[in-house]
């Protein structure tokens, strides 16, 4: 009996520990390629037809691609803000998009997808675009660059410090702005720092690319950026080279640590303006710039996707491809989106972009791939991601404190494709902060429309009537483009869904404990 007894106790200690969370945990690879102001509608996996994306195709052939995933703003660095912090960017005040000067809009202290997977023996870094702040209370472009990534989770970053249709154009590596001359400083002001000094605006003629509405101050590069700076001559890139550089470091930083788990977060800037490709795209596509910027994006998935393949690491690494925001035609410069535009459709089915909260400004191509595990396939599950910090964090073993991650919600056996997984039951959308909002419950979508102007940018050629109200109801089964405002004909769903509107955004956070 005795023995008995104790081999059943030898038994159920050993069943504790396979079914137990933190020692079940898996710890693969985790790479989030995130494109800059890609719509639903721009890659051919997702129904475009004016190019093909071979290498974003063979992402979605060989993993999961989702038909309901989603952004979590229709702007950068709001959607940047709650990548990282697993918290919806409207909560905090300054996550708008962020001034070239603008400080550090994530503090040291808070818990961040890279801080997440450091705690779980990760190495984490981040490449491309940051446009989140530096310094505080403003960067110091000729000191240390302190708070930046390097406080709130990454081990190494190698940055476009702001965006490139804002100053200054210098790369920032951990916490130096990268070839800095001391005795040529970098000066980054709000005024223009002399009379002389050529802007958009003074020196229109000189421009490679024209502008059309803001962008017309200083000048580098031949384009005209918002903003202005002197100084910092030898740290100056060529826009042309971005990606080479972002793909070169990249590539470098993973055969430096394949042999443990890592975390990079690709931020790529395509296809964001100024839209200037490598020489080697321009001209690719009969869309103009624009279409050769996906081209070059697509490039940059390949490139990735093939050190994985030569280091023999697929099969150990979780891909999550995402955009930041949706699409944009004439977002400051002249470069041929509107009039080459033809019947290329950038969102897809649905209406809106960048800067809106309509379906086209949030849902975008989203696609995860993690070579057997999961199976490929297609997912209609609403995935956000704004929910990679919970599903990594379960993921990898590692809990959450209950005023971390606040809107986060685990959907990582959706994101895996796991049998009868679900995703999100609801989810919030936003612009650059405006009080604008859209939510979503299952096929149900409501608009809460305070502000109804006009942008300046183009975002698409169709127009659409907006709700006569504040609130605007569509039923996206029947009506994925949101034309048909049925908001009188639903009365009650009107009410309901203002109401668990108006819940999640006072709420301290929507994410369940």
């Amino acid at each position: 009996m005795n023995r008995i007894l104790a081999a059943s106790c030898a038994i159920g200690f050993c069943v504790a520990i396979l079914i137990s969370p933190s020692l079940a945990a898996e710890k693969p690879n985790i790479i989030v390629i995130m494109a800059d102001d890609l719509g639903y509608g721009d890659v051919s996996c997702y129904g475009a037809t004016a190019l093909q994306t071979p290498a974003i195709d063979r992402l979605a052939s060989e993993g999961l691609r989702f038909t309901s995933g989603y952004c979590s703003a229709s702007t950068c660095t709001p959607t940047r803000f709650s990548l990282l912090t697993g918290t919806y960017a409207f909560r905090q005040k300054g996550t708008g998009i962020a001034s070239p000067n603008g400080p550090a809009i994530i503090k040291p202290g808070t818990e961040t997808l890279p801080s997440i997977l450091k705690r779980a023996g990760y190495a984490t870094a981040v490449i491309g675009k940051w446009h989140l702040g530096l310094g505080d209370p403003a960067p110091n472009w000729n000191g240390e660059l302190k708070p930046g990534p390097l406080d709130i989770g990454f081990d190494h970053c190698f940055l476009l410090p702001t965006t490139n249709d804002r100053v200054p154009q210098v790369y920032v590596e951990d916490r130096h702005v990268k070839n800095l001359d001391p005795n040529d400083p970098i000066q980054v002001v709000n005024e223009k720092p002399s009379s002389d000094h050529p802007t958009g605006l003074t020196h229109r003629e000189t421009l490679k690319m024209d502008w059309t509405h803001g962008h017309n101050q200083t000048i580098h590069n031949g384009i005209s950026r918002i903003g202005f700076y002197t100084g910092g001559t030898k740290a100056r890139f060529r826009d042309e080279d971005l990606a080479d550089a972002w793909i070169n470091e990249s590539t470098r930083w993973i055969e430096s640590n394949k042999d443990r788990p890592f975390f990079l977060f690709f931020a790529s800037h395509d296809i964001h303006v100024p839209r200037i490709a490598h020489e080697r795209f321009q001209g690719k596509t009969k869309l103009g710039p624009r279409g050769d910027c996906i081209m070059q994006l697509d490039w940059c998935v390949g490139e990735l996707t093939s050190t994985l393949d030569r280091l023999g690491l697929a099969e150990n690494t979780l891909i999550v491809f995402c955009s930041d925001n949706g699409p944009v035609l004439d977002d400051g410069y002249k470069d041929d989106a509107v009039e080459k535009l033809g019947n290329h459709r950038p969102s897809g089915p649905f209406r809106g972009g960048k800067y809106s909260v309509w379906e086209g400004g949030t849902r975008t191509p989203f696609i995860t791939r993690w070579k057997g595990r999961i199976a490929p396939g297609v997912s209609d599950e609403i995935v956000s991601t704004v929910d990679l910090s919970a599903s990594v964090a379960s993921l990898t073993g590692q809990e959450l404190a209950p005023n971390t991650c606040r809107d986060s919600f685990n959907v990582s056996n959706a994101l895996l494709g796991q049998s009868g997984a679900k995703g999100r039951d609801h989810f919030l959308q936003q612009d650059n902060g405006s009080g604008n909002f859209g939510l979503r419950v299952g096929d149900w979508k409501l608009v809460r429309l305070l502000q109804k102007g006009k942008s300046q940018a183009i975002v698409s050629k169709d127009e659409y009537p907006f709700p006569k109200g504040k609130y605007g109801l569509y039923k996206l089964s029947d009506d994925a483009a949101e034309r048909n405002d049925v908001a009188a004909k639903y009365p009650k769903v009107v009410q309901e869904m203002t109401a668990q509107l108006d819940k999640i955004v006072t709420a301290e956070g929507s994410r369940p404990q």
